[in-house]
């Protein structure tokens, strides 16, 4: 089975010390975890600058106008999509916005704020544990 290579940005949206989550629905066709809870993000498109790639998915997933801060923490995670494998690596950004009015597209079900400290008591997908790992880990 080849192997597609995708680099992903991904945002810890901040507001008042909160997180934006978003629930993965199960019409988003390049899903591979329907009803758990992601950070908004998603693939670099070829020739996308990574800000652009950034600021694109953030309005297209919540509507938010955001600023990025600079990128905290890189991991990868190799989910099966389709029957294919996917090897995505995902830089994470912390960005700021002025506003919690959440307009959410198809791809998600439902958002939720929550305090990065307790991240482990939300249903997660397991490799934003790493990041959240780092994201405390940089705000002490």
């Amino acid at each position: 089975m080849s192997i597609k290579l995708f680099t992903a940005t991904k945002a810890f949206i901040i507001h008042n010390s909160k997180v934006l989550v978003v629930r993965e629905s199960s019409k988003y066709e390049d899903g591979a975890n329907a009803g758990r809870f992601d950070v908004v993000g998603g693939r670099v498109e070829p020739g996308e600058r990574f800000d652009d790639s950034l600021l694109r998915e953030i309005k297209e997933e919540t509507s938010l106008d955001v600023s990025i801060g600079k990128p905290f923490f890189v991991n990868e995670w190799r989910p099966v999509v389709r029957d294919e494998q996917w090897q995505i690596i995902g830089v994470f950004f912390e960005c700021k916005t002025n506003s919690d009015k959440v307009i959410l597209s198809q791809d998600h079900s439902e958002y939720k704020w929550i305090n990065p400290a307790n991240y482990k008591e939300e249903n997660l997908i397991s490799n934003l544990y790493p990041a959240f790992e780092a994201f405390i880990e940089k705000l002490n």
